[in-house]
């Protein structure tokens, strides 16, 4: 029946607008999400979002423990509208939940931080399955639970002076790299199509004046409630 839905709100779509919410919704992944702790600076959040978007990441999982996390409209430039942010702040640690939760779901927990055991950006192995990626904040970096939970540790290389990376600079390498290794690999990357349509679906109801009169009225007709 979605696909119903989908051929009824297409009449009220351009043919331009439907072509790119296809063809952007293929090139989405989520065996990659990316994971931020406690992040503070809006101009970073917001960047780490625009480059999501960019690079094909649907999921963000949002941590909030001491730090709420805001967006500057300026940085983002509309990006949220095309992904799915998950917050975690309910607890007062809520760390842990949000990765426990990622393992459950099939997730293998890789932390960017320097560590004895990890390796760098370009070794990372694709294909021991579905991997989130956890960035901490800007001053302290990943905390202990993360570091606890992490499955894997991973570092991007640097050759100067500098210790760190900026978190969006650091966010920004880390998927761009991995979603170009999946692009190049014979990982089955992409969304299953029963999320394709659900996401191109969602996307049509967001581009559409008053989408929701017409799923009324497709409902009426078809005697279905979406």
């Amino acid at each position: 029946m979605i696909t119903q839905l989908i051929s009824f709100l297409e009449q009220f779509s351009a043919d331009g607008r439907r072509l790119q919410f296809l063809d952007v919704a293929k090139q989405r992944t989520r065996y990659l999400t990316v994971v931020l702790e406690d992040i503070y600076q809006t101009q970073n959040a917001s960047a780490v979002l625009r480059s999501c978007d960019c690079f094909g990441v649907q999921d963000v999982h949002i941590i909030e423990n001491r730090n709420s996390f805001n967006i500057n409209p300026q940085v983002v430039i509309g990006a949220t509208k095309w992904l799915h942010l998950h917050r975690y702040n309910e607890e007062k640690n809520n760390t842990r939940q949000a990765l426990r939760k990622l393992k459950d779901d099939g997730y293998r927990i890789v932390a960017t931080s320097p560590h004895h055991n990890d390796v760098d950006l370009e070794a990372l192995n694709l294909h021991n399955g579905k991997l989130a990626v956890v960035f901490g904040n800007e001053r302290d970096g990943i905390s202990e639970i993360v570091k606890e939970e992490a499955d894997e540790f991973m570092k991007i290389p640097m050759f100067g002076f500098s210790e760190s990376l900026n978190i969006s600079v650091c966010t920004a390498i880390s998927i761009q790299h991995i979603t170009s290794q999946l692009r190049n690999s014979e990982i089955s990357w992409q969304l299953p199509n029963n999320q394709l349509n659900e996401l191109y679906l969602e996307w049509l109801k967001k581009s559409i004046k008053k989408s929701g009169l017409l799923i009324e009225e497709f409902n009426k007709r078809n005697n279905t409630n979406f």
